[in-house]
């Protein structure tokens, strides 16, 4: 594999993955939820105003530069339903409850397609990299992209393992913090990690 090719599908995979878009779209609003949460003197009206509103100007800017708003708009989905789960409850904590079941579902969903061998990373990345469903064929292929899958698991487990109990304790600074954290740097990392264990195994050639 060439260093272009290498470094194409490398683009390739990590903005499959969401990429620098995604993760500001999908992270700045929850930072501004904390930040405002704490300056209006912990009252979530203002932090769910200004969440919901980071995230309309996130995706009007993609817009604007005719970018994708694939991110931003789902984005904006994820943070309008929080707001609304949050401003129904009345709890700032339950801001983040709907992000704990997206890591509770995506971890089994990675789970189970590892478990019987299809991957859902290889379901969204072959076609992207240009194999495809050959994978299949390839044993090494499918250990590759099951070691890879077992790596989100990992990253799905851990941040409920951590944010869970930090919610039902009503913490919401260590909540959000945790949430930061174990969002940028951790998805990043699980990210570069997939593309190391990708990379090692040759793609699978389409007849």
């Amino acid at each position: 594999m060439s260093m272009q090719s290498d470094s194409e599908d490398k683009d390739k995979v990590l903005s499959a993955l969401g990429g620098k878009r995604g993760l500001i779209d999908s992270g700045l609003p929850a930072l501004v939820f904390l930040l405002v949460f704490n300056l209006s003197g912990k009252d979530i009206n203002p932090a769910i105003y200004s969440a919901v509103f980071l995230s309309v100007v996130l995706t009007v800017l993609r817009l604007v530069k005719r970018q994708t708003i694939q991110h931003a708009f789902s984005g904006l989905v994820g943070v309008a339903f929080c707001a609304f789960i949050s401003k129904r409850s009345g709890s700032a904590a339950d801001f983040y409850l709907p992000g704990l079941y997206i890591n509770a579902g995506y971890g089994l969903l990675y789970t189970i397609t590892n478990l019987i061998k299809w991957p859902i990373l290889g379901v969204m990345l072959g076609p992207i990299l240009g194999e495809n469903l050959m994978w299949r064929k390839d044993p090494a292929r499918v250990r590759a992209y099951v070691m890879a899958g077992w790596l989100w698991v990992a990253m799905f487990t851990a941040r409920l393992l951590v944010q869970y109990p930090l919610y039902k304790s009503g913490n919401i600074n260590a909540l959000g913090t945790a949430r930061l954290i174990m969002g940028y740097p951790l998805f990043i990392a699980t990210a570069w990690g997939t593309w190391q264990i990708l990379r090692n195994t040759p793609t699978t050639k389409v007849n």
